[in-house]
């Protein structure tokens, strides 16, 4: 009975923090925290647990964030967006019939590069004006651009939700070995990637042959908002980049190729170092903080500036969320896992896709691949869930694009000025669900076939 009434209080939290939305999604899990508390959960921070120090408050995750977002915010003060955004703005314009694959490869690999999907913010505009330009609805590459810059959050070699899942899979757990780092990233990769190529070439083979009113012209929104002058062009031909944009991106990409490589030399595959001087995610942290420390000194950067960079707030706000979410299914999973084990335990380990299900549902209401994977993967790995369906179900998390509440969902509506990408009445017919389910269903697919050669 008691766990009808702690699962009754997580969904009305998650509710709570849906309807609050952005930072309010943290909030709602504190206040999640105490009910459980005060109805007989045990509310912890952390315990010891086999000799080892177990933390319910996701720091790793919070921590990683902080610190890649801190070096995110540094190059956009430099510039150092703007200028990947205006080499991003060359490349769609030079090649406007591709627009439908290029604008989910420079959306996806931005955001594999970064480790948070936010960067889609600033190449939307670009996307919608070479779509305009060439009488093609900006919701069709607006679309599926979105659902790659979330997706690829699971194959980001720096992301929180990738590192955190990496910690989680390094040692053997209930029966499973190991898995390693480096193999994580390759099935994410392999099964990502080509499922954002493979929704966009079902998109663009749908517009072309089956629905033949798909181009601009045929919008009767779009009609009316060009007779009524809302619809603009915008002018990106002057850009110069200012001084330190190029030097702060090649000082991040710098320290993106020093965690990858200082992250596969002390991988179980590789062991380079045998005896590393601090594990991954401390690596991470402070390597990130490390980049900030140099873009600030090499691109005369204010530190003050940073702290009211868009991607810094931003940042901030989804480590607050991923601080209240994750630390209230954590309360309410350790409150519960032996019932948990005993109902769900065989189910998810005789039919493991079952978890993507269960992912994508979560994920779509708590607005961050870290928290939901920190939130429910835990259950899934003590349930004795096999590698292979855990690691191709991670794809799962990235189901932000369910409601279309979510910032990148909101900011592509809006700066949609033709009117193509809109909200229709029932709330979910919008135009990223559909890509979005498509993306994620291949992926978890393929991601059983690489887990399977792989793992």
């Amino acid at each position: 009975m008691m766990l009808w009434i702690h699962l009754l209080i997580v969904l009305l939290a998650i509710f709570l923090g849906a309807r609050l939305g952005g930072i309010g999604i943290g909030f709602a899990g504190g206040l999640g925290v105490i009910a459980l508390g005060l109805t007989g959960a045990q509310v912890r921070t952390f315990y010891v647990a086999d000799g080892a120090v177990k933390l319910d408050i996701p720091v790793d995750v919070m921590t990683i964030i902080m610190a890649v977002i801190a070096a995110i915010a540094a190059m956009q003060v430099a510039g150092g967006l703007d200028y990947l955004v205006h080499l991003a703005d060359v490349v769609l314009r030079r090649n406007p019939k591709h627009l439908m694959f290029l604008a989910p490869i420079i959306t996806y690999l931005m955001t594999w590069m970064a480790g948070t999907g936010h960067t889609a913010f600033s190449t939307m505009p670009v996307i919608t004006e070479v779509a305009k330009e060439n009488n093609i609805r900006p919701s069709r590459p607006l679309s599926i651009a979105v659902v790659a810059s979330q997706i690829a959050i699971t194959a980001s070699p720096i992301s929180a939700a990738v590192v955190w899942l990496s910690g989680a899979l390094g040692t053997p757990h209930a029966g499973q070995p190991a898995v390693d780092y480096l193999q994580i990233l390759a099935i994410t990769f392999l099964s990502t990637f080509p499922a954002c190529m493979i929704v966009a070439g079902l998109m663009l083979a749908w517009d072309r042959w089956v629905n033949k009113k798909s181009a601009l012209e045929f919008d009767p929104v779009y009609q009316q908002r060009v007779a009524a002058g809302l619809v603009h062009h915008r002018d990106n031909h002057d850009y110069r980049a200012p001084r330190g944009a190029k030097a702060s991106v090649l000082v991040f990409v710098i320290g993106l190729v020093l965690v990858m490589v200082y992250s596969a030399a002390i991988s179980d595959k590789l062991q380079w170092i045998a005896n590393p001087p601090m594990p991954r995610d401390a690596a991470i942290i402070a390597i990130m903080l490390s980049i900030a420390a140099i873009i600030v000194m090499v691109a005369k950067v204010r530190p003050a500036d940073i702290l009211n960079a868009p991607t810094f707030k931003s940042g901030m706000s989804a480590s607050v969320c991923v601080l209240g979410v994750a630390w209230l299914g954590t309360t309410f999973v350790n409150a519960h896992i032996d019932t948990i084990k005993s109902a769900a335990g065989g189910l998810l380990q005789d039919h493991s896709w079952l978890l993507a299900v269960v992912l994508f549902f979560a994920a779509s209401l708590l607005y961050s691949q870290a928290a939901t994977a920190k939130a429910l993967m835990p259950a899934a790995i003590a349930l004795g869930v096999s590698n292979v369906g855990i690691v191709a179900s991670f794809a799962a998390v990235s189901a932000l694009f369910v409601l279309p509440t979510y910032p990148t969902l909101i900011a592509a509506v809006e700066m949609d000025d033709t009117g193509s990408t809109r909200v229709g009445r029932a709330v979910f017919n919008h135009p990223f669900l559909v890509p979005g389910v498509l993306t994620i269903g291949i992926a978890v697919g393929l991601g059983y076939l690489f887990g399977g050669l792989i793992l």
